[in-house]
Order: structure tokens, then sequence, then C-alpha cells
């Protein structure tokens, strides 16, 4: 008989209050999976979209929210051959990018790895999906190379503050935008010239670019192919795009980001030389997870990932 654990889940789609804290059976894992006893997770904006039934990806109700995770390996599914019982990882659940709002869940052993030493189990729960998708906009889809230069939208934000990181590392020369307060965090990320999006258009003050990193969308998106050198790219995570964009010689990519152990694997290797930063911001426990989906919905919180402290958080 499975003891019971704690899940913050949901019955129905809607705001944030339709979440609520389940007693459940701890789950089992099936073949190419890890039971994973949970030290924290991470609250980004898809997991807001699965609630309100906006998202891509669909599961059936009643469902566990939550994608990535950080943990401790409790068992190991048939098959499961990379990972041993009592390592800590951190990673995405599965595909459906559900289930790690709880004490014990369930990951996939492709979509984990082990958990820098360098990090928290606070700071690792809040890096796997932004830090990848930061990774694939700049080397897998803008193939960005040193000395090209990028213009990041979104730079303070989480996946925005990875890309300014990756693109310094990579050498590259950075422009990029942000609000008021965060101008100064943003330069000591690595970016050369910030662009108070309050006040100034970057259009105006940013010279043609080779890569445009949007993480904003809408008509900060459209506007930016004004920027792009010719067979300059614009890649963004924020939603397809409705048409091809009628632009002279420039190309653009939507994706959703895929994370895999092999990428996280590369992402440790930069935390653990000091290359990468994490930005852990407002932390809850997990039965607060409704109060972690406000906060993502604009009540306040401080800048960097939401994560909801489950088993011994640090």
């Amino acid at each position: 008989m499975n003891k019971a654990m704690k899940a913050a889940r949901i019955h129905q789609f809607g705001p944030p209050d339709v979440i609520v804290i389940d007693e459940l059976p701890r789950p089992t894992p099936g073949p190419g999976e890890l039971q994973v006893r949970v030290a924290a997770a991470g609250v980004g904006p898809w997991d807001a979209l699965i609630r309100e039934h906006k998202s891509v990806v669909e599961s059936p109700l009643p469902l566990t929210l939550g994608s990535d995770v950080c943990g401790v390996i409790e068992a190991v599914g048939a098959g499961v051959t990379d990972f041993e019982l009592g390592e800590e990882v951190y990673g995405v659940t599965n595909q459906q990018f559900i289930g790690a709002y709880a004490e014990y869940a369930l990951a996939s052993a492709e979509m984990v790895a082990r958990k820098p030493k360098s990090l928290s189990s606070l700071e690792a729960a809040s890096a796997p999906v932004v830090a990848v998708t930061a990774w694939q906009m700049l080397f897998e889809h803008a193939e960005a190379k040193t000395g090209q230069t990028i213009l990041i939208h979104g730079a303070a934000g989480n996946v925005g503050a990875y890309a300014v990181q990756l693109a310094k590392n990579a050498g590259l020369k950075i422009f990029a935008t942000a609000g008021p307060s965060d101008l100064e965090y943003v330069r000591r990320l690595g970016a050369e010239q910030i662009v108070n999006y309050k006040t100034t258009k970057f259009e105006d003050v940013v010279p043609p670019v080779d890569v445009v990193i949007d993480t904003v969308g809408g008509d900060t998106r459209e506007r930016s192919f004004s920027v792009l050198k010719q067979g300059g790219i614009l890649v963004s995570v924020v939603s397809p795009f409705s048409e091809t964009p009628q632009h002279r010689d420039v190309r653009s990519v939507f994706f959703i980001v895929e994370v895999t152990k092999a990428r996280l694997d590369t992402i440790s290797k930069l935390f653990e030389g000091g290359e990468l930063i994490s930005q852990v911001g407002t932390t809850v426990p997990l039965e607060e997870a409704c109060m972690a989906h406000e906060m993502l919905a604009g009540a306040p919180h401080k800048r960097g990932k939401i994560v909801l402290r489950v088993t011994d958080a640090t």
C-alpha cells in the first residue's frame, strides 16, 4: 500500500483559486521513469496556461500542476540505467508538463539530469525550462556565433536573463530591453546597451542586429523585424506566427522548449563553472500554490523565478 502524499491539483480549469491540495497515493514509476521525492518545484507561465486550458499540451482532469522539479530519486522504473537511488536530480517531469507540484513526482529519465552541486534545490528547480529555452533559442534556432550582434527582449525575465548570460559567454554584442527598475541588473548580466522600453523605442537606438530573441511578443515582436540585418533571424517562444512575415530576407522561428538530459548536462556545466547564475524570486510552500499562481497573474513578487518549497527545500 502506497503512503499518501500532498499534491496541488486542479479538478476544473480556471483562475488560480481552482488549485486545491489533495492527498493521493505516491505514484509508482513505469518504464523509463523515476520517482522523485520533490524538494522544490518551479512555477512558470506555462503552468498557468495549463490551468486555464490554454496550453497546446492536453491533459485530462484532474491533474497535478507543475513541470520544473528538483529532488531525490526514491525509486526507478524498468529500463532506467543512468541514475541511482538517492541521487539528486533536476529537470522536467514529462512532455505533458504536469505532476511536479507534489511531495513525490514521476519524471522521465530522459528529461532530468544530476543536480549541479553548486545549486541549492530551490535554485535548481528554478532553472530547467527557462535555461534550456534560452539555450535552444540562441544556439539551436538562431545558431548564434561569436562576434554577432543580438537584441534580447525582456532581458530581466527568467528566459531573458539566461539569454543575456549565454550570449555574453558566447562572445556576442548584446542589446537588450528592460524596465526602469531592471536596467542595472541586466547590465550586470552582461548586456552592453540596455533600452528602457518605458521611455525609448528600441528601433530608434538599436543598430541592425543578426539575432532577435523575443520573450515579449505582440507589437514588440512585430517592430523587431525592422532592426534585423538581411539574413537575420527572430526567435520567439511567445506564440506561433500567424503568417510568414512580409519582410525582406529575414527569418522567424517559434518553438516549444524540449528539455532533455543532454541539454541539462550542458547547462549544468555552465552552472558549475560559474558562467551562469540563477535568479530565484519569491518562494512559497506547496500548500500556497494558489498564491504562487496569483503572482503569475500579477500579484506582487520578487524578480526571478517563483518556486514552491516542498520537502527539505534549501
